[in-house]
C-alpha cells in the first residue's frame, strides 16, 4: 500500500528530509531538562519535541483542556494530510478513511487533574478530563477535526503501538474497508509521575557528562534509554486510489508481522524467539527472503536486556548474511510507540536516498559477529527493501516491511521512480519531488 504523506513532531524536526539528516548525520534531540520544566531535577536527560501552541489546532475554548499527546498528534495528521495532497470529502468520501492513532496518551492532563484534586476535592477537576485521557482520543480528535467518518481506532500495544498502527492500516486496506488510512501514534510521557517510574525501574540513561551521548543501542557502556516524546502519521493508500488522484508516493508497505513474547509484563524473551518469529512472518506477508532486505532499522533502545534479546533475534533470522542494522534512537531517544511510525519514515528516506543512517555513539558494540553494524557515518547502498522492528511492553512485537517501486514491489501511484533520485537528488530537498501536490515546501 502506498504511503503518499508523512507528518511528523520529533526532537529532531518535523519534516521527513530533517529527521533523516539527523539521524544520517548522528544529530542528537537530547538534552538536561530547562530550568522551568517539570522535569528538571528529576531526569537527567530526555528527549523534547517542540512546543505547540494547542490553539493551532484546536479551538481556544477546548485547547486548554487537551492533553500534548492530542495535539502533537493533531499537528502530525494536518501535516501528514497536507504532504499528501488529499482533503477529507474532496479527495475521499468520509466514509472510506480510517484511522488508526495510538499511544498512552492523557496522562500528563490525569496527572495535572490529580493535583488539583488534591488541592480543591471534587469541584476542582474538570468534567473535559474524561475525553482528554481515553486512549481512543487522538484518533477520535482527528476524526473530528477532518470530518473523517469511516473506521477509527486504536493500537494498546505500548512500544510497538505505531508500527502496530501501521500493519493494521494494511490490513484494513487489503480488506477493502477503507481507501485512505491515517495510521500512527502520539506519545507525551515528558512529566514528572510517568517519568519517575521509568526512573525507579532503572530503565533510563544516567550519569553521561554529554546528553547526547546517553543514547547509545547496542554499545557496551549503554545504561539506559533516553525517553522522548514525539508523534508521527502516515497517509496510506491502496493502489488505485492513489493512482487515480495522480498522487506520488514515498514508499509502500509491502507486509508486516506480530507476535507475543509471552514471558514477562516489561523484559524481553532473552533468546529472541518470538521477536525472530515476527520479522520471519513480515518477511512472509511481503513475499520476500531474508536476502531481500537491504537495511533494518533495529527497535534497539540502550537498554542492557532489550539490545541483547534483539540482537540474538536478528542473527536467528539472517545468520551470517545480516543486513546492515542500525538504531536510529541514538538520536531520536526513545518515544514509545511513535518511534515505530518515525523509523518506518526514515526507513523510506532510506530507500528513497540510497543512504543508510548508523547508530549514534556505537563505538564498542556487544559481541555478535553476525550483525552488521552501521557504526560512525551513514553508509551509501540502495536497499531493495527495509525492514523495521518494533518491540513493546507485554512482549509485544511488530515488523514492518517497506520498499521503493521497482524489483521488491510494485509502484501503487503510477509514478516515474526517477523523479525522485534515490542518491538524495530532491530538489526541495525535504520530498518535495516526491509529491508535487502537496503544494510546495512545508
Amino acid at each position: 500500500m502506498a504511503v503518499t504523506g508523512i507528518g511528523l513532531v520529533s526532537p529532531v524536526g518535523s519534516r521527513p528530509a530533517e529527521v533523516f539528516a539527523a539521524a544520517c548525520d548522528g544529530w542528537s534531540g537530547a538534552s538536561r531538562p530547562p530550568e522551568d520544566h517539570p522535569l528538571h531535577g528529576l531526569l537527567d536527560v530526555a528527549a523534547f519535541a517542540p512546543d505547540i501552541d494547542p490553539a493551532s489546532v484546536l479551538p481556544a475554548t477546548e485547547a486548554r483542556f487537551v492533553d500534548r499527546a492530542i495535539v502533537m498528534a493533531l499537528r502530525a495528521a494536518e501535516d501528514a494530510l497536507a504532504d499528501a495532497g488529499l482533503e477529507v470529502g474532496r479527495d475521499v468520501d468520509p466514509f472510506r478513511i480510517a484511522v488508526v492513532v495510538s499511544g498512552v496518551g492523557g496522562l500528563a492532563l490525569f496527572e495535572e487533574q490529580a493535583n488539583l484534586y488534591a488541592r480543591k476535592g471534587r469541584l476542582g477537576v474538570s468534567p473535559y478530563l474524561l475525553p482528554g485521557v481515553l486512549p481512543n482520543m487522538a484518533a477520535a480528535r482527528i476524526a473530528i477535526k477532518f470530518g473523517i467518518q469511516g473506521y477509527a481506532t486504536s493500537a494498546g500495544t505500548a512500544c510497538a503501538a505505531g508500527a502496530q498502527s501501521v500493519g493494521d492500516a494494511l490490513r484494513i486496506l487489503r480488506a477493502g474497508e477503507a481507501d485512505v488510512v491515517l495510521a500512527g501514534c502520539s506519545e507525551a510521557p515528558l512529566f514528572p509521575t510517568f517519568a519517575s517510574a521509568f526512573t525507579n525501574a532503572r530503565a533510563l540513561a544516567h550519569g553521561w557528562a554529554d546528553p547526547a551521548e546517553a543514547s547509545r543501542p547496542f554499545d557496551r557502556r549503554r545504561n539506559g534509554l533516553v525517553l522522548g516524546e514525539g508523534a508521527g502519521v502516515l497517509v496510506l493508500e491502496r493502489p488505485e486510489h492513489a493512482r487515480a488522484r495522480g498522487a506520488a508516493h514515498y514508499a509502500e508497505v509491502l507486509g508486516w508481522g506480530a507476535t507475543t513474547d509471552a514471558y514477562h509484563p516489561t523484559a524481553p524473551r532473552p533468546d529472541g524467539s518470538a521477536a525472530a518469529r515476527c520479522m520471519q512472518l513480515a518477511l512472509r506477508d511481503a513475499g520476500l527472503e531474508p536476502g531481500d532486505i537491504g537495511y533494518l532499522n533495529a527497535h534497539g533502545t540502550s537498554t542492557k536486556a532489550g539490545d541483547a534479546a534483539e540482537l540474538r533475534a536478528i542473527s536467528a533470522v539472517f545468520g551470517t548474511a545480516s543486513p546492515p542494522v542500525s538504531s536510529t534512537k541514538g538520536v531520536t531517544g526513545h518515544m514509545l510507540g511513535t518511534s515505530g511510525v518515525i523509523e518506518a519514515a526514515i526507513g523510506m528516506q532510506a530507500l528513497q536516498r540510497g543512504l543508510l543512517p548508523p547508530t549514534a555513539n556505537l563505538d564498542d558494540p556487544d559481541p555478535d559477529p553476525d550483525v552488521d553494524h552501521i557504526r560512525k557515518a551513514a553508509r551509501t547502498a540502495r536497499p531493495r527493501a527495509v525492514l523495521s522492528n518494533s518491540f513493546g511492553f507485554g512482549g509485544h512485537n511488530v515488523s514492518l516491511v517497506l520498499a521503493s517501486p521497482g524489483p521488491a514491489g510494485n509502484d501503487p501511484a503510477g509514478n516515474d521512480p526517477a523523479a525522485n533520485d534515490s542518491t538524495g537528488n530532491d530538489p526541495g530537498g525535504d520530498g518535495s519531488a516526491r509529491n508535487n501536490s502537496a503544494g510546495g515546501e512545508r
